[in-house]
């Protein structure tokens, strides 16, 4: 047997079947690894998002301060006035299954909102993300976007961390993705290092305002059982290979043949027709 497992064609098949067996292994570990992200994100929205909002000083108390990954989905409230000349469009994102804009507006926070987290004397602005609005007919023609409350207003949501910078190149006025740089750089202002999606509005606008955005999404999808799938797949090529391997071996030496002959069962009639 291991005469014929050391062979080149079966040493070959072998070499195969362990490559086969560790790359099933690693894809199931890496299938585990993003199994446990997603678990983990769910236990912190779960935790975060149905909790009494906050002042959002005492989750973000300095522009310097990035939102930790056990901070997503916080419920906060901050006081300020809307900066309507500011307003951004994100471009191409989803809602129940159709894409349009993001709309994004700067608040300018009062010093109120700190929750005596935040310098006063020099309030950066809080990025809201009002909502969601469909696209204009064609590509060409921004879309109709309702305003929001004048003068100051109390707004509650949860904390987002920003995205990356897709590298774009967009009209003014309109971004790819809810990237921190590109809106400080649109703005002119210094924002912290989170965004709001937003909940409510106190006074409420004029408008409707647009879609809110879905409740985060807490499921951790089948990776697991993915995982289980590729281990219980890796050593499947080397017992095949063993098998093939043995039946082989067996044929080559004669082992099969050698094997004595189960006798015939005799049946009553037979014995009747001696």
């Amino acid at each position: 047997m291991l005469a014929t497992l050391r062979s080149r064609r079966w040493a070959g098949a072998m070499s195969l079947a362990i490559l086969f067996a560790v790359v099933a292994v690693l894809l199931g570990n890496w299938q585990l690894s993003r199994h446990q992200d997603k678990a983990e994100r769910r236990d912190v929205a779960e935790a975060n998002y149905g909790a009494s909002p906050v002042p959002v000083g005492e989750v973000l108390a300095s522009p310097q301060d990035a939102l930790e990954a056990d901070q997503e989905w916080t419920a906060v409230r901050a006081t300020g006035r809307y900066l309507q000349q500011d307003q951004l469009l994100v471009r191409n994102r989803p809602y129940r299954g159709v894409y349009g804009y993001e709309v994004l507006v700067p608040l300018a926070l009062e010093p109120s909102a700190s929750g005596g987290g935040l310098d006063a004397q020099d309030m950066p602005t809080l990025i809201v993300d009002r909502g969601w609005v469909p696209n204009a007919e064609n590509a060409a023609t921004l879309p109709d976007v309702p305003e929001p409350p004048t003068g100051e207003v109390e707004v509650t949501g949860w904390l987002r961390s920003p995205e990356q910078d897709l590298e774009r190149d967009l009209p003014s006025g309109q971004l790819a993705s809810i990237n921190l740089g590109l809106i400080e750089g649109a703005i002119g202002q210094e924002a912290l290092r989170g965004y709001l999606l937003l909940e409510s509005e106190t006074p409420p606008p004029a408008q409707q305002r647009p879609a809110a955005a879905e409740p985060p999404d807490l499921g951790v999808g089948a990776h697991f059982a993915y995982a289980l799938q590729w281990w219980l797949t890796a050593p499947v090529g080397i017992v095949l290979v063993l098998v093939m391997a043995r039946r082989e071996h067996r044929e080559a030496t004669g082992a099969a043949a050698s094997v004595p002959a189960r006798p015939r069962k005799r049946r009553v009639w037979d014995e009747e027709d001696v």
